[in-house]
């Protein structure tokens, strides 16, 4: 009974063992950390565009008082036009819900610029999303523009399509066809979702990337065993505004 015990013990520990190799793209870590990153898009009427830039970023001192703007950006194509698309970063769902109850006391804040911009907003989306554990935010070289790559994967999470995924991603990335800034993975909001930052200097450079990335045999190998779990993918070309850390 005992050895019985101790192989059953051993069995147990190879399992688990053998989880967390096949599933480097977990977020299990990054969620034991707690921090996590908000996507926030906002649909803005056509005639307010410039007047809510404006006003943010005339304001954008109150807001970021509360919690870190890591990027805010326009969407120049490949998605719904007169859109403005933020990151925030938050420590965990504590102190989300702090800064979202500060925010509500900052006369301000409400005053100077919510109260005022609601009208200008059409629609508003939430997502959350945890940093992969084999990525961390990268640090553009310099001033650019950036590609969100969006990649909703077939049911059956990390463990099924995580290790072909990361590959994909970094034979990109390694190759250096264009620069990787962060991979997110979706825990609230449309699920077995992936979203892909990329910054390249302009819109013709990423273009001539691409088109040697189509030509590399590493990168099209890599990319053909990942959309074997890929049901849907979308990308957006994002503008910086002046204010956004991430430019």
């Amino acid at each position: 009974m005992l050895a019985l015990r101790g192989s059953l013990r051993r069995l147990s520990q190879a399992l688990v063992h053998q989880v967390e190799v096949c599933s480097p793209f977990t977020t299990g870590h990054r969620q034991q950390e707690g921090t996590f990153y908000e996507f926030c898009t906002y649909y803005l009427k056509p005639a307010s565009v410039e007047e809510f830039l404006y006003n943010f970023k005339k304001n954008v001192h109150l807001r970021t008082a509360h919690s870190e703007l890591v990027g805010y950006w326009t969407v120049g194509f490949g998605g719904r036009i007169n859109t403005v698309f933020h990151i925030w970063k938050y420590d965990n769902f504590a102190h989300r819900a702090a800064v979202y109850k500060a925010l509500a006391k900052d006369e301000d804040w409400q005053e100077q610029f919510l109260i005022p911009n609601l009208p200008l907003i059409d629609k508003q989306e939430s997502e959350i999303t945890y940093l992969v554990p084999w990525c961390k935010i990268g640090k553009p070289p310099k001033e650019g523009v950036y590609e969100l790559a969006t990649f909703l994967m077939k049911p059956g999470g990390p463990a099924l399509w995580g290790e072909a995924f990361q590959r994909a991603v970094n034979a990109h990335a390694d190759q250096g066809y264009i620069k990787l800034i962060g991979v997110f993975h979706a825990e609230y909001g449309l699920l077995n979702r992936v979203h892909v930052l990329w910054w390249c200097e302009n819109a013709d450079a990423r273009a001539a990337g691409r088109r040697q990335a189509h030509e590399d045999p590493r990168v099209v190998s890599a990319v053909r065993e990942s959309v074997n779990y890929l049901d849907v993918q979308q990308n957006m070309f994002l503008i910086p505004w002046s204010f956004s850390p991430l430019k």
